[in-house]
Formats: structure tokens, sequence, C-alpha cells
């Protein structure tokens, strides 16, 4: 089965995440495009990051402050200018009501049209990989942050008393999938996701770029095209779900 590709760009997007690099990893190709094309994006990771090492001599603080600079950096490649930090501690991240509504402030705020996320499905990856316990929190809290609690003025009357009116998200974008329905095609762009993955230098090095390429490719294939990242979308909004679906009649008419 071929994914569809998409080639829409909406206005603002909100990127979530456990972890810094997770960003990186998953949609860091889609975010240079659609950056390019004139969206806003904004990064808000839900850890601190001080989790990322098993040396022994490793301050976690100290660990924290470099990796949210790595982030910071990793997102200035790509031209993100909002990154955002929750702080909540890394490794031990549950989906409870705090994180939601942490999320949800944010979710508010920033208004975006498209939410991504990393998919709170995953759990074992081709019989090599456990889903890091992190990732399915921070997608879940943003899930049910983006639906119901985002949209809904009964839900957190606190953030009312601070000014965050209700926001509806039109579309989730679920990365890290394995259910994957749609695709975008990140040829053009692939250098710069690996520019941007590189500045977490903490925790990787040059050795990744052929597995990073080749997972790229796999997913690539998937969608007729070199490289990609790859999505589980799911549409909440119904009009936009009937336009965007009249879109995709109309590219497949024009090829």
């Amino acid at each position: 089965m071929q994914l569809k590709l998409e080639e829409r760009t909406p206005q603002r997007v909100l990127v979530v995440a456990a972890h810094p690099d997770d960003i990186e990893f998953g949609v860091a190709g889609s975010v240079a495009k659609w950056i390019a094309a004139g969206a806003e994006v904004t990064y808000l990771i839900v850890t601190d990051g001080s989790a990322g090492s098993n040396d022994p001599g490793v301050d976690p603080d100290e660990l924290a402050a470099r990796r949210r600079a790595e982030q910071q950096a990793a997102a200035e490649v790509l031209g993100v200018k909002d990154v955002r930090f929750l702080g909540f501690r890394d490794g031990t991240l549950e989906p409870t009501l705090e994180v939601r509504k942490a999320i949800t402030r944010v979710i508010r705020e920033v208004r975006p049209d498209r939410v991504v996320t990393q998919d709170p499905t995953t759990i074992f990856v081709e019989g090599i990989y456990v889903n890091h316990p992190d990732h399915r929190a921070a997608g879940e809290a943003t899930v049910y942050a983006t639906f119901p609690s985002a949209g809904t003025r009964p839900i957190f009357p606190e953030l009312l008393d601070e000014g965050y009116e209700p926001h509806s998200v039109k579309e989730l974008y679920l990365m890290l999938t394995l259910e994957p329905t749609h695709a975008v095609d990140i040829t053009d762009v692939m250098d710069r996701k690996l520019e941007a993955l590189f500045k977490h230098e903490s925790q990787l090095g040059p050795d990744i770029e052929e597995w990073v390429r080749e997972m790229s490719r796999e997913m690539g294939n998937l969608a007729g095209c070199e490289y990609a990242e790859v999505y589980r979308v799911i549409t909440l909004d119904a009009e936009a779900h009937e336009a965007i679906e009249q879109a995709y009649e109309e590219m497949s008419e024009g090829d």
C-alpha cells in the first residue's frame, strides 16, 4: 500500500515530544518543508532530558541544561524560533492530568492547526526495540490535550482564569508510528534533517547517519519517493476533513 503524500502546509504547527532529539528523529524534515512554505512552528519538549546518560559521573542538572541548548541549536537549523520546555523529570513521565493540563495550556496559547506528537500506541518495533515509556506518555497526554481538553471549556476551567480560551485543533499527526497513513517527501531536505539531528552531540554521533538514511529510505518506499517521514493522521474537524479529501481527489486527477 502506497501512502498519501502530504503536500498541504498548515498556518501553525505545534510539535510535542518527550525528549530533546525526538523531534529530529521523527519530524525535522517535515518541519523544514513546512517552514519553507510559510508555516509557524512551535516545539514543546515535555521532559528535562536529564536521564539521557548512564555515565555515573554525569550531573543530571548539567546534562538537562546541555540537552536544552542542543534542542535550541537543532531548532535554529530549521528556522524554528519558538522552543518550549515543560521540565517534567526524564525517565519517569506519566500521562497525568498535570501533564495534560500543561500541554493544553500551550495548545490554547499557540492555537495550532496541526499538532504533531509521538504515537502512544507504539510499543514493540520490529522485534528489536521497546518504545520508551516517556514517548508513549507524552503522546497520550498530547492526544487527550488536543482532544478533548484544548477545545472544551469546562475542562481545566483554571486555564480560563489565566486567559486561555478553548481552541479546536484541525489535525493530529502521530509520528514514529507503526500504522502510517500519510507521508511527507523530505528528499530535498534530508541533509538539513541530519544537520539538526547532529546538534544533539550528547546523545549521538555521525555513525548514526546511515541508519537514519536507511529508515528514511524505507519510509520513502512507502510513498514513492527517495526519503520520507510518515504519520498516522487523524482529522478532527469535519469540514477540514471534507476539504482535505477534496484536495487529494483534485491532486489525483491532476497526476
